[in-house]
């Protein structure tokens, strides 16, 4: 199963000049997002190892609970001051709908291949593999104005994707519903505070993170042949899981309440600090996007025959593999050769209003860590 991406390098870098310095990048949430990625690399990783192994299948289960919620908190905090200024709009289109149209009909010609499906349709409609993220992201954004302004946000949110895993009627358009099963951790991120990333930053939560993590593997362990994986998709109703329609509406707050735990806890070990990776965080989407071409094709080349890879021996080597191959494809050198394709300027596209002729190119605060963005990475 594929799970994304990062939030958008092109949605949280600068859109004009250098910032300054009170509002450059948060060294902690670019360190968060570059261990988030690893970790959705990894998770790709190990899905041919889970069949033959009970504890990769549980380590996977764990990963899965908190990886992706993390990333969508992240996505929501920095969508705290988007209100479809022209400059934001030209962000979604350039940042988010330029390479999910690129890289929707790249994964499908790809998998027309590995997949051995060479009459594999390109639909727009129906995101591919690790694309969904993008058309998610871009449909929680424009409706931020709206979750900024209503009553109760969250708990509203909530029963959004309660409801979503009544009806498996929704579809696969668009993949609309992993965009409302995932809506509350995206609701979420907009209501945080920098001081609420100080808190689970406290020494005492990194010291409980051990033992809830460890209480966390042990129940995944548990689980993996009594419950299905599927939950922490998100990507089908109760009844396409096999389960009874109030399943889902149980699951989905018991879910919710163990993922914001499983969060915090991660949350608790990322440095605020500027590290050698904390570049590599502004690079998450290139790694996002490009990894899953790997990971199609390791399938196919046949690099998990070897009865060694499936022996603990193995999996510790495909995990290692994993998180450098997503290294170097978050890497500036990989940026700069495909900026064009992922950050587009297209200033071809969009008129400029004669009355605000630099508007388009006035730095995107929703996009720039502001003063109290920064101050959370003193903690």
């Amino acid at each position: 199963m594929s799970y994304p991406v990062a939030t958008a390098a092109a949605l949280d870098r600068p859109a004009g000049p250098s910032p300054a310095p009170s509002q450059r990048r948060d060294a902690f949430f670019d360190n968060a997002k570059y261990a988030a990625i690893v970790l959705v690399a990894v998770g790709h990783a190990w899905e041919p190892l889970r069949d033959g192994s009970r504890t990769v299948s549980a380590a996977y289960m764990l990963v899965y609970a908190f990886h992706m919620p993390a990333f969508i908190i992240i996505s929501g905090y920095f969508s705290r001051s988007f209100d479809a200024r022209p400059n934001q709009l030209k962000r979604l289109v350039t940042g988010l709908i330029v390479p999910y149209v690129v890289f929707e009909t790249a994964y499908t010609l790809f998998t027309r291949w590995t997949d051995q499906e060479p009459d594999r349709p390109i639909s727009l409609l129906d995101p591919l593999y690790l694309t969904w993220f993008l058309v998610a992201l871009f449909v929680w954004r424009l409706t931020t104005p709206l979750w900024k302004r209503v009553r109760l946000a969250l708990p509203l949110a909530l029963i959004v994707a309660m409801l979503a895993t009544l009806s498996p009627s929704i579809g696969n358009d668009l993949d609309l519903q992993r965009a409302l099963q995932f809506l509350p951790y995206f609701v979420l991120g907009l209501y945080l505070k920098p001081e609420h990333f100080r808190l689970v930053r406290r020494r005492a939560v990194r010291i409980a993170a051990v033992p809830v993590f460890a209480g966390a593997f042990v129940v995944a362990y548990w689980a993996v042949p009594r419950m299905t994986g599927g939950w922490f998709y998100h990507r089908d109703s109760a009844e396409e899981l096999g389960a009874p329609q109030w399943y889902g509406v149980v699951m989905t707050p018991v879910l919710f309440v163990c993922s914001l735990a499983l969060v915090a806890c991660f949350l608790s070990w990322v440095p605020g600090r500027r590290m050698w990776c904390t570049v590599l965080g502004t690079g998450t989407l290139y790694g996002y996007l490009l990894h899953g071409f790997v990971a199609q094709y390791s399938k196919y080349g046949g690099w998990y025959d070897p009865a060694w890879i499936h022996r603990p021996l193995g999996a510790v080597a495909v995990t290692l593999v994993a998180a450098a191959v997503v290294t170097v494809l978050c890497t500036p050198l990989v940026r700069r050769a495909l900026r064009g394709v992922l950050e587009p300027e297209m200033r071809w596209l969009f008129r400029t209003d004669p009355n605000k002729p630099n508007e388009t190119n006035k730095p995107d605060k929703t996009d720039i860590p502001d003063r109290d963005r920064t101050a959370a990475a003193r903690a």
